[in-house]
């Protein structure tokens, strides 16, 4: 244990570093700032791609006709994500929505749902979309693409 001020009471600081590369930090107050250049044009999604998209809420709107239960609701939230998901500019906060309702209401197609929700594809959607709103989207489904700018955080 060292006598004098601490490092938080401003304090010396002694740093020994060996085969570091990379930036390093001493003190209090520091603001670092990381630019990672020019992000590479998201891969635009293909016609098979969202026909599959497509496929897959066929098949979950016939899950949800099985159960017969809040059935037109369900249909209404499927339509609303489809609608969310595949628009020029996706809405994540309808995505959030409807995942909710279904945790809530259906709890047994939820993860059906947020399956559908977090698919590479939606996700490629997303980004094409901006940097900002596939930042939303990250923090509310954890996807963490490789090529998201989520993993800047």
């Amino acid at each position: 244990m060292t006598d004098g001020p601490s490092a938080a009471e401003g304090g010396r600081y002694e740093v020994h570093v060996n085969d570091v590369s990379g930036q390093l930090v001493v003190g209090s107050y520091n603001t670092v700032t990381y630019n990672e250049g020019v992000r590479a044009a998201p891969t635009p999604v293909t016609e098979a791609q969202l026909a599959e998209l497509h496929a897959q809420f066929i098949r979950l709107r016939s899950a949800v006709a099985e159960l017969g239960e809040v059935n037109r609701s369900a249909e209404e939230r499927l339509d609303e994500l489809e609608e969310a998901v595949t628009s020029a500019e996706p809405d994540v906060s309808v995505m959030v929505y409807v995942r909710n309702w279904f945790l809530r209401t259906l709890p047994a197609l939820a993860g059906t749902v947020t399956a559908l929700i977090a698919d590479p594809v939606v996700g490629q959607l997303v980004q094409q979309a901006g940097d900002q709103l596939a930042l939303e989207y990250d923090r509310h489904f954890g996807t963490h693409r490789p090529e998201s700018p989520a993993s800047d955080r």
